[in-house]
């Protein structure tokens, strides 16, 4: 884990209907102030993208991921972004809060926004819980399981596969440890993200998939449904697939 993105969160806004009958140029002059704000603000915080929903789902326009090693840094700029006159049209739908750690099962997996994977133009994201079950099995077991999951997503990913050997502590978990070689060329196009966020909000994780073609995360997520560890899935909806784009384009689609 990096400093610089020990934080994440994810920003879901729906404009509300009034917002369109706004007169156009206090629009423009709304959605300008709204940007300049995320433009501004502290060095502490990162907009990882800005996603437009338009179209892809009712309940929600827009989200912003932000990320960074300041927390309450991250929270100014919500409360900041609140108070624009944009703002006062927006209601926060979802927000998703989370730490970015180092997997116990698989230290070599971290976010791929923590590794320097430039964003790319689709994002699926949504909140995930396992079941209660899943926490009184063994470590090795769930170790066994994460790696078939693993290694079935694989061949989809746009980074390679890197190894660390690593030795067991006292309760089974993963310590330490030196990343060997990259040991898999990348043939895939997607970039996985998961955010840990146990005591956070209601969810366990934030997973988040980013492609350049929404074709190659549906191919991904059909073939992850066939792991055995699917079986200890609680929760995993609501999804949200965003189009990255510049932030006033983003906000341009509000209306």
């Amino acid at each position: 884990m990096t400093e610089a993105t020990s934080y994440a969160a994810f920003w879901l806004y729906k404009a509300l209907p009034d917002w369109r009958q706004v007169e156009a140029r206090a629009r423009a002059a709304a959605r300008e102030e709204f940007a300049g704000t995320i433009e501004r603000a502290s060095d502490a915080v990162t907009l990882r993208g800005a996603y437009s929903l338009a179209g892809l789902r009712g309940d929600t326009d827009l989200l912003l991921w932000v990320h960074g090693s300041d927390f309450a840094a991250i929270h100014a700029l919500a409360v900041a972004l609140r108070k624009t006159e944009l703002g006062a049209y927006l209601t926060e739908q979802y927000s998703y809060t989370g730490m970015v750690l180092q997997s116990r099962y698989a230290p070599e997996h971290r976010p791929a926004f923590t590794k320097g994977a430039a964003p790319k133009t689709y994002l699926s994201m949504y909140p995930f819980v396992k079941t209660h079950a899943w926490y009184q099995l063994p470590f090795e077991r769930r170790r066994a399981l994460m790696g078939e999951h693993g290694r079935i997503g694989q061949p989809h990913s746009a980074l390679p596969e890197v190894r660390i050997e690593t030795e067991p502590d006292g309760e089974g978990r993963r310590s330490g440890g030196v990343a060997t070689a990259p040991v898999a060329a990348p043939t895939g196009g997607v970039l996985t993200n998961t955010i840990h966020c146990y005591g956070l909000g209601d969810q366990e994780f934030v997973v988040a998939f980013e492609a350049d073609e929404p074709s190659a995360i549906v191919r991904m997520v059909e073939e992850l449904r066939a792991a055995e560890v699917r079986i200890y899935t609680a929760v995993d909806t609501p999804i949200f697939l965003g189009v990255r784009k510049p932030v006033r384009e983003a906000l341009a689609d509000l209306g």
